[in-house]
C-alpha cells in the first residue's frame, strides 16, 4: 500500500516538475540571449538592471519605442530601468550628446519623443548643434542654457564612457536590450519580433531576481 502511494504520489508530480522545467529552459543562452564575455558593473546592484539600447535616427527603434514605454510603466519595483545610445559612427555620436543632453537638463519627459519624430517622421536628421538647439527651443528650452550642456564637460564625459561601455556590452543593432550588465538580448531567428525580446527580458529579469535573491542582497 504504501508502495502504491509512492508512486501515485511520483505520477501527480511529474506533470509539475517537467512544467517548471519547461518555464526554465524557455530561453536559451546562445539562441534568445547572448551571455556578455565579462558582466559590466550596473547602478544599483540591489536591483535588476534593464537597458534599451537604442539610436534615434533607428526606425525599428522608433517603432519599439510605444513598447518599451507600455514596458517601463508595469515594470517590478525593483527593476533600474534606463536608456544607453548606441553609437558606431559620427552622427550616432552627436545624438548620443542630445540624449545626454536632455539627461543633464532634466528635459528626457519633454524631448525624448520629439527628437524620435523629428528625424524619424519630418526628415531632420539633427546633424548639428543649431539643428539640435533649434528643436530643444520648440520645446521650451533655453537656447542659451541648452548650449552651455551640450558642450559641457560631463555630457562629453558620458559620450566618451558610453562608447568605451559599446564594446563591453557587444551591441552590433539597435535595438538591443542589457539585462543586469550579464545578458545581451536582440531579434533574430529565434527571437522574431520586439514583443518577444521582452518576453526574454522578463525572463531574464526574474532569473536574476533569484540570484539576487539567493545572495541575499
Amino acid at each position: 500500500m504504501k508502495r502504491s502511494i509512492q508512486v501515485l504520489t511520483f505520477v501527480l508530480l511529474m506533470p509539475m516538475a517537467f512544467s517548471s522545467f519547461a518555464q526554465i529552459e524557455r530561453f536559451v543562452a546562445g539562441t534568445h540571449y547572448t551571455e556578455l564575455a565579462a558582466p559590466v558593473n550596473t547602478n544599483d546592484s540591489s536591483k535588476v538592471e534593464v537597458l534599451e539600447v537604442f539610436w534615434y535616427g533607428c526606425s525599428h527603434c522608433f517603432r519599439f519605442e510605444p513598447l518599451i514605454a507600455n514596458w517601463e510603466a508595469t515594470m517590478p519595483a525593483d527593476v533600474d530601468f534606463g536608456r544607453f545610445p548606441a553609437m558606431w559612427n559620427g552622427l550616432m555620436e552627436v545624438h548620443a550628446q542630445v540624449y545626454y543632453t536632455a539627461e543633464a537638463m532634466d528635459a528626457l519627459d519633454v524631448v525624448h519623443e520629439h527628437v524620435f519624430n523629428a528625424i524619424n517622421i519630418e526628415g531632420n536628421r539633427l546633424q548639428n548643434e543649431g539643428q539640435i538647439g533649434a528643436l530643444f527651443a520648440k520645446y521650451g528650452i533655453n537656447e542659451a542654457e541648452f548650449a552651455k550642456s551640450f558642450n559641457s564637460f560631463s555630457v562629453r564625459t558620458k559620450v566618451n564612457q558610453a562608447k568605451q561601455r559599446m564594446q563591453a556590452y557587444e551591441i552590433r543593432s539597435t535595438p538591443n536590450m542589457i539585462v543586469n550588465g550579464k545578458y545581451l538580448v536582440a531579434t533574430g531567428q529565434s527571437v522574431l519580433t520586439q514583443a518577444d525580446m521582452l518576453d526574454v527580458v522578463d525572463f531574464l529579469v526574474e532569473k536574476e531576481r533569484q540570484q539576487l535573491s539567493s545572495t541575499g542582497e
